[in-house]
């Protein structure tokens, strides 16, 4: 039984074990005594904790020692379905904690999530999955940990690697305007025209899925991003807001599209609804499946011998790199594309609907000349049968 030495102090009390050991314990602001978790060598070092806590208690930053004793599934769980964010970004969520984040930090409190138990996670992620999907997965942890923190549950966040969380993505490949005719070409006539709109409009994938025939001005060559429609993995359509607020815009189509566009609403555009049909639909009338369509892109890409890496999503990169040899602006492009920041908002709020058209004016002249150029080319170079006749 350990012998009690009792020491009178303003606040808080020192006591020593048979052991020799020390022991501190004070009354929290609700009156439950709570005792260090740690004994001490001498009742100096009992006394300097018993300071410390004082002064957090004056400074208001105490905190209970049992706050943290929150299993971190649990919190990571329902911080994700308390966050207003869409569908596609709930499940990137929870597939980041199902796959990489849970089955290490599960089992733990969030007070139990320390420094180098985080170090040590993010080491044997690098060694098993690609850096992009870790800084994705820390970042996620991070925020979760953060909000930890504003509810004092933790006193501060474990995740402290400087640069953890930044991705360095690999440049985008570009494609040449011949390239994106013949990806057009070998998708089909149902789907060319989704890959000019997701290089020249630039317009993505999920925005496309949700164009209706109202959305279509041929008058004017515009086309009125209202929605999107991103395809979760489990096959459903998860209608609703674009990206950003930006993705809500009208996107002034090169001239050179009219024919496809015209030629599109009469023969694919969905019929029997009016002007609420969909523009993109399957043969049989349903809504276009990102499985079906992308069997179809990876074949029309090696028909026309463009790499593994080039994806469907990299003609947008590709909009923006002709839009700006066309002579866009910056903020041009961004309104074009949609995209949206704090600082981009400032940069681009000025660039109106005539600036676009000139822009697509300028993108139209472009892509004629380049095809002009490569029919002189073709027409120019002798056939097998010329070569031989002119020997």
């Amino acid at each position: 039984m350990a012998k009690k030495k009792s020491a009178k102090r303003r606040f808080g009390a020192v006591r020593q074990y048979r052991s020799g050991r020390w022991t501190a314990s004070y009354l929290d602001p609700t009156g439950v005594r709570r005792r260090a978790e740690e004994t001490f060598a001498t009742a100096a070092d009992a006394e300097i904790w018993l300071s410390q806590v004082e002064a957090d208690l004056t400074r208001g930053d105490w905190r209970d020692p049992d706050a943290g004793a929150v299993p971190f599934g649990e919190y990571a769980l329902k911080w994700v379905e308390e966050r207003d964010i869409v569908p596609t970004t709930e499940e990137l969520y929870r597939r980041l904690l199902r796959l990489h984040i849970l089955p290490t930090f599960e089992v733990y409190d969030l007070d139990e999530i320390t420094p180098p138990r985080v170090r040590e996670w993010r080491t044997g992620r690098r060694s098993v999955t690609g850096a992009t999907t870790v800084a994705k997965s820390y970042r996620l942890l991070k925020a979760i940990l953060e909000t930890a923190t504003d509810d004092e549950l933790i006193r501060r966040n474990p995740c402290r690697i400087k640069g953890a969380g930044k991705e360095s993505a690999t440049e985008r490949e570009i494609a040449t305007v011949e390239q994106v005719d013949a990806l057009a070409a070998a998708v089909g006539l149902r789907w060319r025209l989704m890959v000019y709109l997701g290089a020249y409009g630039p317009m993505r994938p999920e925005e496309q899925a949700e164009l209706r025939r109202r959305d279509v001005d041929l008058d004017n060559m515009t086309i009125r991003v209202r929605k999107a429609a991103p395809e979760l993995s489990t096959g459903k359509r998860a209608v609703g807001d674009t990206k950003s607020a930006a993705g809500k815009r009208h996107v002034v189509l090169p001239d050179f599209l009219q024919r496809d566009l015209s030629r599109h609403l009469d023969w694919y555009a969905e019929k029997g609804k009016g002007e609420e049909g969909l523009l993109f639909v399957g043969e049989k009338g349903a809504p276009f499946r990102r499985s079906s369509f992308g069997r179809r892109w990876r074949r029309a890409r090696s028909l026309v011998g463009m790499p593994e890496t080039f994806r469907f999503y990299d003609l947008r990169h590709t909009g923006h790199t002709l839009s700006t040899r066309s002579g866009a602006t910056l903020k041009d492009t961004m309104v074009r594309a949609g995209q949206s920041s704090e600082k981009a908002a400032m940069i681009y709020q000025h660039s109106d609907l005539e600036r676009q058209k000139e822009v697509a004016s300028g993108l139209d002249k472009m892509v004629r000349t380049a095809r002009e150029k490569a029919a002189d080319v073709a027409e120019s170079t002798p056939s097998g049968a010329q070569v031989v006749r002119d020997a």
